[in-house]
């Protein structure tokens, strides 16, 4: 009888650590936060996709403490002192609540931010967020851990690659962002390494030579292109210069310049230079 003492003494104390495991349990109320990958900012430019008024940012909003088998509702608010930017203006106005789903531990909450302010060709504008518990959640986290902001423009910067295409003809935004729309978010080969960027010029002339083409014939590039949704059209001051933009957001317009004595159509950048290529 000896024998069976020990293991059934190991049995009872295994079980034993195992019935006092399972009543280890989260005890504190449910928080949510924003969940933001190592960074407290999210930065977004319109200005690689100039075709639209408005996007969708997906700001993610995660538990802490347990999932449960019912839909819950949390709150996420404006934290005005540090937002630069206008509802209705910059951003569309943000729910009453939103609903964290059954079963779920985190949730994509969607943002929308919109692109008619002409000024954000130039300047960034804050969105700071904060979630605030709600009906169904605390909010007992730092708030460091609960607020978030967006950064957000329609600004392009130089790309490394530009200053070594002469073709091109200098930098500019305006230039900057038709090179976007004819070719798309391509990058140019980087001469500062020429070794490998030789086999890419074939591809790079190939780009800039559609960039000259749109430039020097608008008009044909629009026809050619209707599915781009692009329009030129004529505007009212009697000067007989066009605005392109694109329907679905014509509120960004670029200038098409006539001048008379030369009997041609001119872009105009930012800073009121031709564009010519």
């Amino acid at each position: 009888m000896k024998k069976y003492i020990i293991p059934i003494i190991v049995v009872i104390t295994v079980f034993v650590g195992c019935k006092k495991d399972t009543e280890f349990t989260y005890q504190s109320e449910d928080n949510v936060y924003l969940n933001y990958p190592n960074s407290d900012t999210l930065t977004y430019s319109f200005s690689y996709r100039p075709s639209i008024d408005k996007d969708t940012v997906w700001v993610p909003v995660k538990i802490a403490g347990n999932r449960v088998a019912k839909d819950r509702k949390f709150v996420m608010s404006v934290v005005e002192g540090s937002t630069s930017a206008v509802r209705d203006f910059h951003y569309e106005k943000l729910k009453d609540f939103y609903i964290m789903p059954k079963d779920s531990g985190v949730v994509k909450v969607p943002i929308i931010l919109k692109n008619i302010d002409t000024g954000l060709a130039n300047n960034s504008v804050a969105l700071t967020l904060r979630v605030v518990g709600g009906l169904d959640f605390k909010g007992d986290l730092p708030s460091a851990k609960r607020t978030k902001s967006i950064v957000f423009s329609n600004r392009l910067e130089e790309p490394t690659w530009w200053k070594y295409w002469g073709q091109l003809r200098g930098y500019g935004r305006v230039k900057h962002e038709f090179f976007l729309i004819v070719n798309g978010n391509v990058q140019l080969a980087d001469m500062s390494s020429p070794s490998t960027a030789f086999y890419d010029i074939p591809r790079t002339l190939y780009y800039i030579e559609n960039m000259r083409l749109f430039v020097t014939y608008p008009f044909e590039w629009v026809k050619q292109n209707p599915t781009r949704g692009y329009e030129l059209k004529l505007r009212t001051d009697g000067t007989g210069d066009y605005d392109f933009y694109n329907v679905n957001a014509a509120s960004k317009k670029f200038r098409l310049k006539y001048f008379a004595q030369a009997n041609e159509y001119v872009f105009i950048d930012e800073k009121g230079n031709q564009i010519r290529m």
